[in-house]
């Protein structure tokens, strides 16, 4: 049982980075006056793990961004969840409708909007060598991290499962023999309380310990102008994480344990009935995002806890590797879906969400799941011109899905149904990969992976709805299916600073199976396949004061797995799209300005389009404004999709950041710390409304800090959104024009200690 839940809780002519940037030039300058290091100042090499090897990013043909160090630390400072990271890559969206407990990752425009518990994802998302299989562990909270890791396009030779999009990978900083750890404490709006520490160093001198934790707050800031309702405030939370690891370092072997534990308690995603003006994106007059009107139940409660071992021992010409995951999740989300109270219109002078057609209020709970994973893999030891790694992969989740309705319109609430899911999902793979030196400057890499899926899954209704209405199922359904993925690139040295790369590669993702009995009934996905292409460029520049990437790719995914949700009925239907194609480019880029100014720059442009003239959606039943081709199917109208984007796929991407560093004495200086992260318009649904496409969006961050003892103290005061933009990220179309909004302008101080 949980523990009571507390109740406090196209391109712009003139772009909006580059007025920010140029808002910072005199800054900029003032900083260049400073006195110059003794030492040229360089920027470090960049060190990823995208091959499953330590190696420099330059040398890897795949795109990748890493974020570490202070960037990190300044995008995480006001306490959001794993979703601020949305933007602050190329081609990486992040979006939720359940709030803090269920991202839902794209890259490239590829992903899943499905909002069930076992839904599928094509960006897998890896912590510490474990692949996150369900969407609730997917949002565990970054703290104590050495780095995260953005590889784009498919990986499925090296990585997990399920990756034909990416992998979104975490490394949780490890323990050593050298002593060391950190404090940090951060006060903001809204009584928002961020506070983290850790601390690890030698218990023996071959044992090592690092304990890590995290405990965010904040209250409710969003009052409920309807009295009497079952809660009265919403947007606050409760959160707490931790981590204990052990590594034992031998001469021929190391092994390092994990063990980690989330519990969320909060408000479940805020949905807003009627927020949207009809025939535009923008919001209604007058409207107050401080303020809703709503008669259901609201919250959010999560559990996840984890373990695992990661061994290796050197034979000599090889190591061998061992990893061991299990995880596990419980959970229960309640939120009032038709955003407001009643079935009737409220005249003008009544202050209420406006004509909500029917009532709609629900749960989802996850009563029992857990994964096991087991990894073996074997690599070679510097064999010279040829090295390889080769393994086996095994994946085995047992899951169990609660889903409720509720009448909010009956006195005390009463449970009107309630359908139950179960799913067993078992996989393996084989896979090896290898690289070789042609010549001294062209290097050939190529892997494989053959993989075997299983699904088995029952549907029932264990309650029947008021009125009688008989118990019903198991519905049941299974899929059995194996694929055969694959990897070809090439890296060619330029020049010692400069490499140039290709890549095509083939990724698959599993079919899926879904069982929402109240939204439509049983429906499942045949398997996706891609075939991507990119190529590219990574370059040290100016004696490594820059670096520079930039590639551009094409992809095609035959069968892509979408979900149609809502419509008039109220449905939520996988569905397999013919084709769909993707292209653009992507540009990551860092500099030192001057030797105290340090700029990074992001960019990413995706050309996403759906090709298939027969798939037909059901259209929004909640007064929308369909703008592509409609049909008649038995009665019902459906939209015509072929050649719309995406769902959720921006076209662009920008994101900046500038740190400009003003030195006081050797060992302490003023800095002043920005960040932009610009995204264009993106649609909600598979049909194109215009109410249902999101405006673009720039949200900014700014610190102003001071750090001393040579950077082991800093203090800082920080803002987050700090145009206070406000803008719909997602939406609800059965009912009404009801959408959830973006996170609110916050300002705080910050405190950091290391030792």
């Amino acid at each position: 049982m949980f523990p009571n839940r507390t109740a406090h809780g196209r391109f712009p002519s003139v772009h909006p980075l580059v007025i920010a940037l140029a808002a910072l030039l005199p800054l900029t300058a003032a900083a260049q006056d400073a006195p110059a290091a003794k030492d040229p100042v360089a920027l470090d090499t960049l060190q990823v793990t995208a091959q499953r090897r330590v190696e420099n990013a330059k040398d890897v043909p795949v795109s990748i961004s890493a974020i570490q160090g202070e960037k990190l630390d300044v995008l995480g400072s006001a306490g959001d969840d794993i979703r601020f990271l949305s933007a602050r890559v190329p081609s990486l969206n992040i979006e939720s409708s359940y709030g803090r407990a269920f991202p839902r990752f794209y890259i490239r425009g590829l992903g899943n909007t499905d909002f069930d518990l076992n839904a599928s994802q094509p960006v897998s998302l890896v912590y510490d060598d474990v692949v996150q299989e369900s969407p609730l562990l997917k949002g565990f909270p970054l703290f104590d991290l050495a780095g995260v890791e953005v590889l784009r396009g498919p990986q499925g030779t090296l990585f997990g499962r399920n990756t034909p999009a990416g992998v979104v990978k975490f490394d949780s900083a490890r323990p050593s023999q050298d002593a060391d750890g950190y404090i940090k404490v951060a006060y903001g709006s809204y009584n928002t309380w961020n506070t983290q520490g850790a601390y690890g160093g030698p218990l023996t001198d071959r044992w090592s310990a690092r304990v890590s934790a995290l405990y965010q707050r904040r209250d409710d800031w969003v009052t409920n102008t309807r009295q009497n309702a079952p809660a009265q405030g919403f947007e606050g939370y409760d959160e707490a994480a931790a981590r204990v690891q052990f590594l034992y370092e031998g001469d021929d072997v190391e092994a390092l344990f994990n063990l980690h534990k989330r519990k969320l308690n909060g408000t479940a995603r805020l949905f807003r009935a009627n927020i949207i003006k009809p025939g535009t994106n923008q919001l209604v007059e007058n409207f107050d995002r401080d303020d809703v009107s709503t008669d259901g139940e609201n919250f959010s409660d999560l559990e996840t806890w984890g373990g695992s071992a990661r061994l290796q021992w050197n034979l000599g010409r090889v190591t061998l590797h061992s990893i061991t995951g299990y995880e596990t999740a419980e959970s229960l989300n309640h939120g009032d879906i038709d955003g407001g109270y009643g079935a009737a219109f409220l005249g003008a002078g009544n202050y209420g969400p406006g004509f909500i057609p029917f009532p709609s209020e629900s749960a989802d709970g996850l009563p029992h799941h857990r994964q096991w994973t087991q990894e073996f893999r074997v690599e070679s030891n510097e064999w010279g011109r040829f090295d390889w790694q080769a393994g086996v992969f095994y994946f085995d989740e047992d899951v169990t899905i609660d889903s409720f309705n509720y009448d909010s319109l009956t006195p005390g609430n009463p449970q009107t149904g309630h359908a139950v899911q179960t799913q067993r999902n078992k996989a393996w793979a084989a896979f090896a990969s290898g690289d070789v030196d042609v010549t001294e400057r062209f290097k050939l890499r190529g892997g494989v992976r053959y993989t075997q899926d299983k699904k088995d899954f029952s549907a029932s209704v264990l309650q029947a709805v008021q009125g009688g209405t008989p118990v019903s199922g198991p519905y049941i359904a299974r899929s059995d299916v194996d694929d055969v993925s694959w990897d070809l690139s090439g890296v060619y040295q330029i020049t010692d600073n400069l490499n140039a790369y290709a890549r095509v590669a083939k990724g698959f993702r599993a079919p899926s199976i879904q069982g929402r009995l109240a939204f439509g009934g049983v429906s499942q996905a045949d398997s996706e396949k891609v075939i991507s292409y990119e190529a590219g460029i990574k370059a040290d520049l100016f004696d490594r004061r820059a670096r520079l990437g930039f590639n551009v790719f094409r992809y095609n995914v035959d069968g892509q797995q979408l979900i149609a949700v809502g419509g008039s009925n109220n449905t939520a239907t996988l569905l397999n799209a013919d084709r769909t194609i993707g292209q653009g480019a992507e540009l990551d880029f860092e500099a030192y300005l001057t030797d105290h100014v340090l700029l990074t720059l992001g960019s990413s442009y995706n050309d996403t389009e759906i090709k298939d003239r027969d798939l037909a959606v059901a259209i929004c039943g909640g007064g929308c404004t369909i703008t592509d081709p409609t049909t008649v199917i038995n009665g019902g109208t459906y939209a015509l999709v072929n050649g719309n984007p995406l769902p959720q796929a921006p076209k662009w991407i920008h994101n900046l950041t500038l740190r400009a560093g003003f030195p006081i004495t050797d060992a302490s200086e003023l800095y002043v710390y920005t960040d932009w992260a610009y995204r264009s318009e993106v649609n909600f649904f598979l049909y194109e409304s215009p109410e249902f496409r999101s405006r673009s969006s720039l949200e900014g961050g700014l610190r102003l800090g001071y750090n001393w003892d040579y950077g082991q103290y800093d203090v800082a005061v920080y803002g987050r959104n700090l145009t206070d933009q406000v803008r719909v990220v997602g939406a609800i179309d059965f009912n009404n024009l009801t959408g959830f909004l973006n996170e609110p302008r916050t300002f705080g101080v910050e405190f950091t200690a290391k030792f």
